[in-house]
């Protein structure tokens, strides 16, 4: 089918102009420029957008059953549409089509809703069953398509994007303040939750059924780790058949395709198997920030040469149109993206839709094997433990006034600062700290009187969060909100909003849960990380690849919060922006940006959070929320100036 963007709510016992829900629909073009549709009837409104990808020429929508009484709307791709049609075909079905749009509504029709734990690939679907006034939302395992809802007395409201449900007039625009807090804490919005009170997100592997006014949620698909001990040769031999499989299956396109390259595992790893099956050089594509920290030039470079890809790259440095871009983002990041490095996403994605239409991620490959830092830090911060809390108080008082702050990427001085200040959390805690933004601290500094959850409260809502070992418990929590909340929320976001549609072939779930009954060491043993992995492509990739560290993608916001972006932060958080807010103390937000200008601390990072928030709040007209407690705004002693 495509990359699209769906749409819909119900409206039982009322009559709605038909022109609402394509407006809504036309909201989300940019998810699928090549075609729009819509269906009403007495008791529903469908919409979609399509990005053609697959069978160009068929499969417009909405798309009806035979005797029109099933209409479906779809977001996403089926990888193993082919072997499913055959399979529903023998079972006495008839196809119009060769996408895999009406093979997922052929299998609803046959198998209902067990239909989803026979797909293999992304997606967000509605189906709408007329005579028994029904409909049925559904949305991918590992929640790499989106869907929000947002359910109102016994009608339920449904989209690819907030901007789909903000479309409708029914719906408020209030700030939800736990929303707030988990966005400061965590640099994301954990689903369920928003940032916008009363609509929620569908948790990945979950349906929604709706039947005549009563809506029920409940999960289809949970990913559940089960270690079991095995000789790693034979492992890699698994994952190597699994791996070629599912990138077989993620090339299939009628349209141009490419890759994303970092040079790092994952990527290059991806692209060694898709260079394997394809029959024609592939093309690649990568951000570079030259002469920094941050910069993986030298690596993404190598690997294109070793497989011959016509490779393409562009430079983020602070020349390029910083702010344009980043004000944009309100206009489709729907909720604002505190992860910074979703403005790399944007750049590569406008860079690549340039040339393809589908491009293959390495994303997943850390929440897989055991890849990213934050791993072997909970390690460090309970053995840390040991030493007494004031001792490492004190010492966290002292280095944060002795030892300069440093721009480059995850350096020393971070690296021991946040050590230190996650050590003083409960580990639970401190697994979320690692990659979250503002402190405990600092939220009561920004946010006197928000009143938040506990973040352990997170773990109780995991099924089989216990018992799995340390390292299993934190791959698990990050596969159930780190994962499909921050990093592929950014993604989709950032290239479908230039009508890209990319696809994370790691994320094939028989891959995840091949991964998940691995036993610890074969992830991480000792400072060694993504052991298997490794083992699996020591003899494919260069060991430069291999034994690089971990640096993720992200910009140099320390600097650029002290020049280039500094006018844009300043402008848009400005003293009357927190007094409209309502739960922002400004002497906090000042206090934060001064010592951050002053080099006394490096908070480019909060600031980014907080920049995009305030952004978005304009953008959307979102209102605050009603706080438990009156929040006073203070009154600034001095205003910033640029």
């Amino acid at each position: 089918m495509g990359l699209c963007g769906i749409a819909g709510f119900t409206h039982r016992n009322r009559v709605v102009d038909v022109s609402l829900i394509r407006d809504i629909t036309s909201s989300l073009v940019h998810r699928g420029p090549d075609q729009q549709g819509t269906f009403q009837s007495a008791d529903v409104s469908l919409g979609a957008v399509r990005l053609k990808i697959i069978d160009l020429e068929g499969g417009d929508q909405p798309l009806f059953s035979d005797d029109r009484n099933t209409v479906a709307v779809f977001n996403g791709e089926i990888y193993n549409h082919v072997e499913l049609r055959r399979e529903l075909e023998s079972l006495g079905h008839h196809f119009h089509t060769h996408c895999d749009t009406e093979v997922a509504l052929h299998a609803f029709l046959e198998w209902d809703v067990r239909c989803f734990s026979h797909f293999r690939g992304m997606f967000a679907l509605a189906f709408w069953t007329e005579t028994e006034r029904r409909l049925v939302l559904g949305r991918d395992r590992l929640g790499i398509k989106p869907l929000y809802l947002h359910r109102r007395g016994s009608d339920v409201y449904f989209g690819s994007e907030l901007k789909a449900l903000f479309g409708h007039p029914e719906i408020p625009r209030t700030l939800d303040l736990t929303g707030l807090h988990y966005y400061l804490a965590l640099n994301y919005v954990p689903c369920p939750f928003t940032l916008v009170e009363g609509i929620e997100k569908l948790p990945p592997g979950h349906l929604l059924e709706w039947r005549d006014g009563d809506a029920q949620i409940e999960p289809y698909w949970q990913l559940r780790f089960r270690p079991r001990a095995r000789q790693i040769a034979e492992a890699a031999e698994e994952l190597d058949a699994l791996l070629r499989s599912a990138v077989r299956e993620h090339l299939v396109s009628d349209v141009p395709l490419g890759v994303w390259s970092s040079g790092g595992l994952d990527s290059s790893t991806v692209l060694h198997y898709a260079a394997e099956a394809s029959a024609s050089p592939l093309k690649t594509f990568s951000v570079s920030f030259n002469g920094r920290s941050f910069d993986e030039t030298p690596y993404f470079r190598q690997i294109a040469e070793i497989y011959g890809t016509d490779h393409h790259e562009f430079d983020l440095n602070p020349d390029v149109e910083l702010a344009g871009a980043i004000e944009e983002f309100a206009q489709f990041s729907d909720e604002p993206s505190a992860d910074a490095g979703a403005l790399p996403v944007w750049f590569l994605s406008r860079m690549s839709r340039k040339h393809v239409t589908v491009a293959l991620s390495g994303d997943g490959g850390d929440e897989l094997f055991g890849g990213y830092l934050t791993y072997r830090a909970d390690h460090w911060a309970r053995t840390l433990q040991i030493v007494p809390e004031f001792v490492r108080r004190c010492a966290l008082a002292s280095i944060s006034k002795l030892w300069p702050v440093s721009d480059d990427k995850i350096s020393l001085e971070y690296k021991v600062k946040r050590m230190l200040e996650g050590s003083l959390l409960a580990p639970d805690e401190a697994h979320f700290f690692w990659n979250g933004s503002c402190s405990p601290s600092q939220i009561r500094e920004l946010c006197p009187q928000l009143r938040g959850p506990n973040l352990q409260a997170l773990y109780q809502q995991i099924p089989s969060a216990t018992g799995i070992g340390y390292v299993n418990r934190y791959l698990l929590t990050d596969h159930h909100y780190y994962l499909p909340d921050d990093i592929l929320y950014k993604v989709d976001r950032m290239s479908m909003a230039h009508s890209l549609e990319v696809r994370p072939p790691l994320l094939d779930h028989r891959i995840v849960e091949f991964a998940a009954s691995l036993p610890e060491e074969m992830k991480i043993r000792g400072s060694r990380q993504k052991v298997l992995l490794k083992e699996l492509m020591k003899d494919k990739l260069p060991a430069t690849i291999l034994n690089r560290k971990k640096t993720g993608f992200d910009v140099p916001a320390h600097d650029w919060f002290r020049g280039v972006l500094r006018p844009l932060l300043l402008d848009t958080v400005t003293p009357d922006a927190v007094r409209a807010a309502g739960v922002f103390n400004y002497s906090g937000i000042e206090s934060l940006i001064r010592g951050h200008a002053e080099r006394r601390v490096n908070v480019g990072y909060q600031l980014w959070g907080l920049l995009t928030l305030f952004l978005w709040m304009k953008k959307w007209g979102i209102e605050a929320g009603a706080p438990s407690i009156p929040i006073p705004v203070a009154t600034p002693t001095a205003v910033l100036t640029k």
